[in-house]
């Protein structure tokens, strides 16, 4: 298939790529496990064995008409351990990077067929300022983007950041997520070219 670049120019694309069928299971699998990667699982309690102290028994067994107690670091106790202390946890998916790579193509076919993605022969600024970012934006009669490169332009980066829903990606850092949640994709012609050797 032929990708319709700007200028008027066509880029010549696979079909393995850029035209697959649209699977709404596969693209659910690849967001839950991207999201489920980033999930930091840091959340931590301390059990009754890893509160400091409560190493000796506080009485004795028998004899003193009180509850037995073995140690004063007891969840029942003020100042003691928690019951069922959460712990740090890894919440990653397994994906395999086929079904990865599937479920990247199929999004990236179905932003084509919503004419969602704008592919431009070049895309960078003089300087980093908003203002250009914002004609930029409008010579491309779009307003929110997710704009993509080969390479990290520094220029594209600032001027973006200012702009609610405009953000800038390298090809390497593309993932389901960012893909899905912008209102268009524009890509510079190298970078389908990288993405395509990627996905291919």
């Amino acid at each position: 298939m032929e990708l319709q670049l700007t200028n008027g120019e066509a880029l010549s694309v696979a079909d393995g790529v850029f035209a697959r069928e649209f699977k709404q299971g596969l693209v659910h699998q690849a967001v839950v496990a991207y999201q489920a990667s980033i999930r930091a699982g840091t959340k931590a309690q301390k059990n009754r064995s890893a509160v400091r102290g409560g190493g000796i028994k506080p009485w004795r067994q028998k004899g003193t008409g009180r509850a037995r107690a073995g140690t004063i670091r007891s969840p029942l106790w003020r100042s003691g351990g928690v019951t069922f202390a959460a712990s740090t946890r890894d919440f990653s998916q397994k994906m395999n990077k086929k079904q990865y790579r599937a479920a990247m193509s199929t999004i990236l076919s179905e932003l084509i067929r919503q004419e969602r993605l704008i592919v431009v022969d070049c895309l960078e600024i003089d300087a980093p300022k908003t203002k250009l970012m914002i004609a930029k934006l409008a010579e491309l009669n779009v307003s929110k983007a997710l704009l993509v490169t080969v390479e990290e332009d520094k220029n594209l980066a600032l001027a973006a950041r200012n702009l609610i829903g405009c953000d800038t990606s390298i090809v390497t850092a593309l993932n389901p997520v960012n893909l899905i949640a912008c209102d268009h994709v524009v890509i510079t012609a190298e970078a389908v070219k990288s993405v395509q050797e990627w996905l291919g």
